[in-house]
């Protein structure tokens, strides 16, 4: 068995489908034929009951040919069967049957075996039976068996019996027929069966032609049309969303590898230009003054921690992306865990007062429970408020609020001209109003990223009465949910 499975599947899908149809109507078939040949049967068999029925002798022609043995209670024919020159007289057999299971023929060349069911009528036990028998010359009967009530002292009973031949001769010739039917209705259901997996197959072939072409060719623009509404149609345009996808995330890495390979150059230069600077003072015994070369080592210095800052942020924006309601598991960056949103927004708070030290932050914080990473939600809240404190002016003022779950950072700087705002969230976007200040154009996109896993959502906007306010939208609670262990604020994660 376990070998025809192996063979089965081993068999190509267009095969194994027209096997499977072949298979089903074949058995479709065969039940309706069997059904069909003893329906006919029991029909056949009815109607030659009726004819035996139908066809009782006389009780008085059947006590003229036989002599009843008083003491014995036997039955005897006495005369010859008239009719010998005609055959179709002998297609029936007439005989009688005693209660002691003995009997003779009154019409017909050969008597039919006893049953006990003929005993039981001739003793009055049953009023009639109907029962196949086998005659004296190995014909199989069909016998049908009545009491002779208008002698009931006699206890005898009359079979009327008539060869089963005529029905068999007919249920060969149909079965016979259905086995030819079945046949060519099995050959044309594999056939149809094949042509149906090939039609049908047709979609999947087209289907497996493309992939084989993308993985062959590496082009995910081809695409495949899409025909109605079923599955096929719907497996297709699938396959269209995954290669629409793959090119989109193909062009995206390629631009981030473009964009930070051009991030990179820069510092990179600035470093490599300071650092053969030192390298020919030392080489040349010429010595750099001191002012300057305390000057180069401060760029230096600089240029490596904006190095450090950019890998940081590529290292951060190339973690999968989990996507919001994300279970407990690291999944490349920290635990899914509930914390203390206007915790990590004051100790982002402190951080970025260390970085403007001349400007005033004020801060309103209500209690609000979030399910995130702590360290990439605090990393972006401290991006958000560098952007506030690199964008304002010299003791001005940002203004931190936390309100259900919405919090807003607001600077009084010179703002975002509207035609750059939707590029804002971009990677390795800069306003040229910018470009001067340090920074690698990657802090908002973290930002976007991270409120998105968080199953929130980020805006940045310019301000009524100047400057730009940043909005962040994150799903959660004013009270932690309970036996929930909290964070302390600016802990290590």
């Amino acid at each position: 068995m376990n070998r025809v499975v192996r063979r089965f599947r081993g068999l190509p899908l267009r095969s194994r489908l027209a096997l499977l149809v072949a298979t089903a109507v074949a058995l479709a078939v065969a039940a309706a034929a069997v059904t069909c040949w003893f329906v006919v049967r029991n029909a056949l068999l009815d109607s030659l009951d009726d004819a035996l029925s139908s066809n009782r002798p006389k009780a008085e022609d059947v006590i003229q040919r036989i002599d009843i043995d008083a003491v014995g209670g036997q039955a005897r024919c006495l005369r010859e069967v008239p009719g010998r020159d005609n055959p179709d007289l002998f297609k029936q057999t007439i005989q009688v049957v005693a209660k002691n299971g003995t009997n003779c023929a009154v019409l017909g060349r050969q008597t039919v075996d006893v049953d006990a069911s003929d005993i039981a009528v001739a003793e009055r036990q049953k009023t009639e039976t109907y029962h196949n028998a086998t005659a004296s010359n190995g014909a199989r009967y069909r016998v049908y068996t009545y009491p002779l009530e208008e002698y009931p002292q006699l206890s005898l009973a009359v079979s009327v019996a008539r060869p089963l031949s005529e029905m068999d001769d007919t249920l060969d010739n149909l079965a016979l027929i259905l086995a030819v039917v079945a046949g060519i209705g099995v050959l044309g259901a594999g056939a149809a069966g094949l042509w149906v997996a090939r039609t049908g197959l047709r979609p999947v072939d087209q289907l497996t032609d493309a992939v084989e072409h993308v993985a062959r060719t590496e082009d995910l623009n081809l695409r495949i049309p899409v025909e109605g509404d079923d599955e096929i149609a719907r497996l297709s345009e699938s396959f269209n969303s995954m290669t629409a996808s793959l090119a989109s995330s193909r062009d995206l890495q390629q631009q981030l590898i473009a964009d930070a390979g051009h991030e990179l150059r820069t510092p990179l230069t600035s470093l490599r230009t300071n650092i053969e600077l030192l390298a020919r003072s030392e080489e040349t015994g010429r010595a750099i003054p001191p002012d300057d070369r305390k000057a180069l080592l401060a760029s230096v210095t600089a240029q490596m921690t904006e190095l450090a800052v950019l890998i940081g942020d590529l290292q951060e924006l190339s973690r999968p992306d989990a996507g919001p309601g994300a279970g407990d598991g690291d999944g490349g960056g920290g635990k899914i865990q509930v914390v203390a949103l206007h915790d990590l927004t004051r100790t982002a708070i402190d951080r970025a007062r260390l970085r403007g030290p001349e400007l005033k932050i004020t801060a309103e914080l209500a209690p609000w429970y979030v399910r995130a990473e702590p360290p990439a939600l605090e990393r972006a809240i401290v991006n958000i408020l560098d952007n506030a404190v690199k964008f304002s002016p010299p003791r001005g003022t940002v203004e931190v609020a936390l309100d259900r779950g919405r919090l807003t950072v607001r600077d009084h700087g010179p703002g975002i001209p509207a035609d750059e705002l939707p590029h804002v969230f971009n990677r390795f976007w800069r306003s040229p109003s910018a470009r001067a200040l340090p920074g690698s154009g990657l802090g908002l996109s973290i930002v976007a990223r991270t409120v998105r896993q968080a199953g929130g959502e980020v805006t940045l906007e310019a301000a009524e009465g100047g400057g730009t306010v940043a909005t962040m939208r994150l799903p959660g609670a004013a009270t932690p949910p309970p036996e929930t262990p909290l964070p302390e604020a600016g802990a290590s994660y």
